[in-house]
């Protein structure tokens, strides 16, 4: 009976050395999974930073003062008016 015992105990600790592996390999493995996501999310995160950057740029040159004169002048023959031909309205 004692030696049933021992072989059950040793059994039972093999089993357990066992699940405690495989738990190991499948941390492991998910691990891998999330990092190599989290590489593919940063890069997508770079990406679009450098994007964002560039629309920046391009607002602020299509919106510049000197650039919506132009095209005012251009387009809309628009010009500055001569200082005799400006009126000015004064409020109550």
């Amino acid at each position: 009976m004692r030696l049933m015992t021992g072989s059950l105990g040793t059994g039972l600790i093999a089993l357990a050395v066992f699940v405690s592996a495989l738990a190991v390999v499948s941390v492991s493995h998910r691990n891998r999974q999330l990092f190599s996501e989290l590489q593919v999310l940063e890069a997508d995160r770079d990406q679009m930073l450098v994007e964002w950057g560039q629309l920046q740029l391009e607002q602020s040159a299509w919106g510049s003062h000197e650039r919506v004169s132009v095209i005012a002048a251009r387009q809309l023959d628009m010009k500055t008016p001569e200082p005799a031909a400006i009126v000015l309205v004064k409020s109550r």
